[in-house]
């Protein structure tokens, strides 16, 4: 396919600088982990040279990233992906970002979860990622707080109120219909959008999703942005697109079919000496690129200097075709598909019998003042936000660490409750947050969704009533107590307290709460602590630290893929074993010292903070009810801490 030059050529000198246009380039998400810290941070430092966009990829990010080098350079990825794993996200992580990327598809393996070898966990990468090295993590396939639109809305706003300067993305793989998901999304309040083609990802992407899943970026830039148009959305959103763009007329291609912003990874690693192994998933990649093994890691050569170089390449290669085509600008050239000259390419005998006019139409304008870029910037409503009273309570621990208590009444629409006071927590302490309990907040009534989503080390939220979902989303270190009204005559641990997906993502904190939680509790925690009184299906999913206490029943498919931390049930009626996946754990009698005071601190703990009666009988019967408790135990995770538990004895052994 080639160009329509309708226009009258202009001379280069008037078209806008290659200084400007590198700044709509970002490099993909490409993950710690999948890539070395090396080719990462070289990536970073070449983007952040150029005003360009690096992304983190799933995996989070190493806070030493964060801080300029001596020479001004920095290795800090502006785009922070938040996937369905959630490893690394915290609220420090999400308050270094401007932008936000919520990563529904890979456009190489739409529908699928990603899969990280033990091979490449090593310390470095089990410490961003909250997990144990040398076991093997997996991404669930879906985001389990995403089950409908009005869910990937609120996400979008709990991750506005975790850092209000970022602006939100949302990555779409390009499928038949994915404008009118994008349209949706488009209302449900995103700032940007991604349409990934099938041609991306990495070579640890399976061999039958790259060869068979996905279908082009550019059959997914048309359908976005024709339905964007048409329905007077497109002004709301800034549109990207990527997948195997390498030159400066893939970039026009991109812009002509309606993309602003686009996205690059494979010809960056490749400028860096990426020679195309596709041994990513094996830990063996010869030039240092997608491996953690120390040796290999030597043979790395890539320099910022040379990524800075290609894109100043790519965007020469561009204005050389928009001085052609009498286009000045990027803004001029969003949606011209006018420009592209489409009959020779519809008429090539490979084409016969495939009619791509609806890809190559231009966008129907139906409404006068339809804008065919981004003009209008989304509001998010944080102004409407109870957290702004809470952060203007708080200036005395904020400023000078000093405790506070605040008391406040709390109704369900009161979302995200803590999240914007933890951001001002986590900016004014420079991400090391406070002592615990410094801000102390009781509430009072029924919490909206996602109370204490990331909630900071040094928050206690403490709500006498009852919450909706995602309560404690991605906890860092804070501390929720929730607990029904003092004076209800009902059975706490008989009634649902808490809604679904309880504590997903969390890294660190604790919870407890005096009543059952719904579905999915604990999905993917990492590192934080919590008791309950009961559970809905699917507790304790892909979860890979922490510790969870549970004084009641379970639901079904308890611990799917779970691979660290320890759940341990008060098994009443003997039927916890029935409710399990026991594919990665093990179940065990509670006989160990440690776990046995581990344990009884915890539900001492929750007694304490809710009054528990459930909690009360098992203290005052602890030798009786301790036989009752089940232990889950990760089998990978039980491996590894017995190799180091006997390295540590051999290393002992040797030094005596």
């Amino acid at each position: 396919m080639d160009f329509n030059e309708v226009n009258e050529p202009c001379d280069i000198s008037e078209v806008q600088p290659a200084s400007e246009i590198v700044k709509i380039f970002c490099t993909g998400a490409m993950s710690y982990g999948s890539i070395s810290a090396e080719s990462h941070e070289t990536l970073a430092i070449a983007m952040n040279r150029i005003g360009g966009k690096s992304n983190t990829g799933e995996g989070g990010e190493d806070p030493l990233r964060f801080e300029p080098l001596p020479n001004g350079d920095s290795k800090r990825s502006a785009i922070k992906q938040v996937a369905s794993g959630r490893f690394g996200v915290t609220i420090w992580y999400l308050a270094n970002a401007d932008e936000l990327q919520i990563k529904i598809v890979q456009g190489a393996k739409p529908g699928e979860g990603g899969e990280l070898p033990g091979g490449k966990v090593d310390k470095t990468i089990a410490a961003i990622r909250y997990s144990t090295p040398g076991v093997g993590l997996i991404s669930p396939p879906p985001h389990h707080d995403i089950y409908s639109i009005e869910d990937i809305a609120q996400l979008i706003h709990d991750l506005k109120n975790s850092n209000p300067s970022a602006r939100i993305s949302v990555k779409l793989g390009s499928e038949i219909g994915v404008g009118t998901i994008a349209a949706g999304v488009t209302k449900a309040k995103a700032d940007h959008l991604v349409i990934a083609g099938h041609d991306g990802g990495t070579g640890a992407s399976p061999l039958t999703s790259i060869k068979h899943a996905g279908l082009p970026w550019e059959l997914g830039i048309a359908e976005t942005h024709q339905t964007l148009v048409k329905n007077n959305l497109r002004s709301r959103v800034v549109l990207q697109t990527d997948g195997q763009i390498k030159t400066g007329r893939d970039v026009a291609m991109a812009l002509l079919l309606g993309a602003e912003e686009i996205g690059f990874a494979t010809a960056p690693l490749v400028t860096l000496g990426c020679i195309m192994m596709r041994k990513c998933h094996l830990n063996t990649c010869p030039v240092g690129i997608a491996t953690q093994d120390p040796e290999l890691r030597k043979k790395f050569s890539g320099s910022p200097e040379y990524v800075v170089n290609y894109f100043f390449m790519v965007a020469e290669e561009l204005r050389l075709i928009m001085a052609k085509l009498g286009i000045r600008t990027i803004k001029e050239m969003v949606g011209r598909v006018d420009l592209l000259k489409t009959r020779d390419a519809i008429n090539h005998w490979k084409a016969r019998g495939l009619d791509f006019s609806n890809i190559l139409m231009p966008a129907e304008i139906v409404y006068e003042d339809t804008q065919v870029y981004q003009t209008i910037k989304q509001d998010h409503g944080l102004d409407k936000a109870l957290d702004n009273y809470l952060i203007a309570q708080s200036q005395p621990a904020l400023l000078r660490g000093e405790k506070v208590r605040i008391e406040h009444d709390i109704i369900n629409i009161n979302r995200v409750v803590g999240t914007m006071l933890s951001h001002e927590v986590a900016k004014a302490t420079h991400g090391k947050l406070l002592p615990d309990d410094t801000i102390h907040v009781k509430l009072t009534g029924s919490a909206g969704q996602s109370l204490g989503a990331w909630l900071a080390r040094g928050i206690t939220l403490e709500v006498e009533g009852d919450c909706n979902d995602f309560v404690g989303k991605g906890l860092s270190g804070g501390k929720i107590i929730v607990y029904p009204p003092k004076s209800s005559s009902f059975k706490s641990e008989e009634n649902v307290l808490i809604g679904n997906v309880v504590m997903y993502g969390a890294t660190s904190g604790e919870s407890y709460f005096r009543g059952i939680a719904a579905e999915r509790f604990c999905v993917r925690n990492s590192g934080a602590n919590a008791v309950v009184e009961g559970v809905g299906d699917h507790g304790c999913e892909y979860m890979t630290g922490g510790r969870v206490v549970i004084l009641g029943n379970t639901g079904r498919n308890f611990g799917a893929g779970m691979s660290g931390g320890i759940a341990y049930v008060w098994d009443q009626g003997g039927n916890f074993a029935r409710m399990c996946n026991t594919e990665t754990f093990e179940l065990e009698t509670v006989e160990v010292t440690a776990d046995i005071d581990e344990l009884r601190t915890l539900i001492e703990k929750h007694q304490k903070y809710t009054g528990s009666k459930v909690a009360e009988h098992i203290l005052a019967n602890w030798k009786t009810e301790l036989a009752r408790f089940v232990k889950v135990m990760p089998t990978d995770y039980k491996r590894v801490l017995n190799e180091m538990s006997a390295a540590k004895v051999a290393t002992a052994a040797v030094g005596s």
